[in-house]
């Protein structure tokens, strides 16, 4: 699914580090169903003479080790012999003369225009033999009744007025085009036969397909909401490349299959949740540093502190930037997806009650650990501000995990739940019990 000009999912990523929703949801009804294209008027489309000459090909491509190939690609080429024309047919282009940031801009606020665009196969081909991906070509078995038909609604397609489509990355992208105008072709076979329900939800596809990228799967986790946790059909899960060719090979619909290029699939990458719940080890360590304090001045209050400051309270301000960024960065995404953004796969996301804008203050707290080698000094009423502030944090952090474990909700946070929100919960103890020192407010008078 990737474009002439990067695909979908690059601009998806952009749009995962400058927005997102919380805790509001849509209705999928009218996403899931097939496209219904326009009626086509074939007595004003010149078609081939004879449709024996004439064969479609599915151009299938596998997943690359970019941000922006990581589903793969489908296209359609199409071989008329009788006046030797041989062009690929792509759905997956854009118009890059508008600039790369106005386009992840506007994918950002909902608005994807996307565009089909035909190509000599040796250039299409090109691109792929340089990104290193594997290619099959496929033969589609056709009577030439529905090649004729497709022939039509491609050359509708092609026309200027009919070349943009507004692009969804599940449910209208490249290979959708592709398995939509096959199935018009076949009658709609194609998708009544489709209808089954398979094991597999929206999300478990993102994390596969961004296994080899665990940064990117693991924001496109936290930053997606309930919606892509719902099994797809059959039919639902033919937005990848990959299982269209399977479906449509299973269907005996594909013959004279191909490899036209090959070279290994990207590795999956470490279990980004392993990588987070490390942090889990230096809070654990800190936790056992703790003793109480003592009170060096008569403005003191007793407390608790960390033994061997210069080092533990810089660790925690390491742990702290990287927590108070994490929670931050993504808080103000869903924040700001809720708020501007169109896209409903991020909105009504429940991860907003653990992670909130307002976290990134706390990277000043951190860098003051972390450059300083101990605790923070607040006054009394600055710490209760900052207690006030934690308490609400951990109520909402309940909520969290009461709605998550009597399945309140429909999103899946399990890795959260079991990675993440430990780490967090240790963080807040240790800077509740030993990150500030609460200083009196002593009055002569």
């Amino acid at each position: 699914m990737t474009g002439n000009i990067r695909g979908g999912w690059l601009s998806l990523v952009f749009l995962c580090i400058v927005m997102s929703g919380m805790l509001t949801s849509r209705d999928l009804q009218a996403q899931t169903e097939a496209i219904t294209a326009p009626p086509i008027d074939g007595s004003a489309i010149r078609v081939p003479s004879d449709f024996d000459q004439v064969t479609f090909y599915l151009i299938t491509v596998d997943v690359g080790d970019n941000v922006w190939d990581n589903f793969g690609h489908t296209a359609l080429r199409m071989v008329d012999e009788t006046t030797n024309t041989d062009l690929v047919f792509n759905w997956g282009l854009f118009d890059a003369s508008i600039g790369y940031v106005r386009f992840a801009a506007n994918f950002a606020r909902g608005i994807m225009d996307y565009q089909l665009g035909v190509t000599p196969p040796g250039w299409e081909l090109g691109r792929y033999q340089q990104e290193a991906r594997t290619v099959w070509q496929d033969e589609l078995v056709l009577t030439n009744a529905q090649k004729r038909r497709l022939y039509e609604r491609l050359a509708w397609n092609i026309r200027e007025e009919n070349l943009v489509y507004e692009y969804d990355y599940f449910f209208d992208n490249c290979t959708t085009r592709v398995r939509d105008y096959l199935d018009e072709a076949l009658g709609g076979s194609l998708s009544e036969q489709s209808r089954a329900l398979t094991q597999s939800t929206f999300r478990d596809e993102v994390r596969s397909h961004y296994a080899s990228l665990p940064v990117i799967s693991l924001s496109l986790d936290v930053l997606m909401n309930e919606r892509i946790d719902r099994r797809m059909t059959q039919w639902e899960q033919m937005f990848l490349p990959l299982e269209l060719r399977a479906q449509l090979n299973r269907a005996g619909l594909l013959t004279d299959q191909q490899v036209l290029m090959e070279f290994p699939s990207p590795e999956p990458g470490v279990n980004p949740y392993y990588l987070a719940a490390l942090l889990i080890i230096p809070g654990l360590l800190l936790l056992l540093c703790l003793r109480p304090a003592s009170i060096a001045s008569f403005s003191s209050q007793p407390g608790l502190s960390l033994r061997m400051p210069a080092l533990t309270y810089r660790l925690l301000g390491l742990m702290g930037l990287i927590i108070a960024l994490f929670s931050g960065i993504y808080g103000l995404i869903m924040s700001l997806g809720w708020l501007f953004s169109s896209h409903q796969d991020i909105h009504g996301n429940l991860n907003l009650l653990l992670f909130w804008p307002t976290d990134l203050f706390g990277v000043a707290v951190a860098l003051r650990w972390l450059l300083t080698g101990r605790a923070w000094n607040v006054s009394s009423s600055r710490h209760q501000w900052v207690m006030t502030y934690f308490i609400i944090h951990v109520m909402a952090a309940l909520v969290y995990l009461v709605i998550a474990l009597f399945g309140l909700s429909g999103q899946r946070v399990g890795s959260l739940l079991l990675y993440v929100l430990p780490v967090l919960a240790v963080f807040t103890a240790l800077t509740l019990s030993a990150g500030m020192n609460r200083v009196r407010s002593i009055s002569f008078g």
